[in-house]
């Protein structure tokens, strides 16, 4: 089954990693990325995504489109990235998910099947 994982944090942490030295950003990576190794396997996509300041919304409004700045969900939580994952079922999901290294949230969730051909 197929399931995105959508890695999420407050916005004060999600300010707090933009200004944050290089250094210090490649250090706090490497659990990133082991985590990233250890499920390798079962990840079939998925990209870190540029902060929300850089998001553009379309909206519609009577049908017409609206295009504005900024994320279309205004809250206290920020998106930071995904991964789609290939796994047995919601609980090797969930396995996943509890181990992601950074202590923000991750939102599981399926993805809708339709019947797609494999590549």
């Amino acid at each position: 089954m197929k399931y995105v994982l959508l890695f999420g944090d407050t916005k004060e942490r999600a300010k707090q990693w933009d200004s944050m030295p290089e250094a210090q950003k490649v250090a706090a990576y490497g659990p990133i990325n082991q985590w990233f190794g250890k499920y390798g396997s079962k990840i079939t996509g998925g990209h870190e995504l540029q902060p929300e300041r850089t998001a553009t919304t379309v909206k519609f409004n009577n049908g017409k489109a609206v295009v504005t700045d900024g994320p279309f969900i205004e809250g206290k939580e920020v998106i930071g990235g995904y991964a789609e994952v290939d796994v047995a079922d919601l609980d090797e999901a969930i396995r996943m998910a509890k181990e992601w290294p950074t202590g923000g949230l991750v939102e599981v969730r399926p993805v809708v099947d339709r019947g797609e051909p494999q590549r």
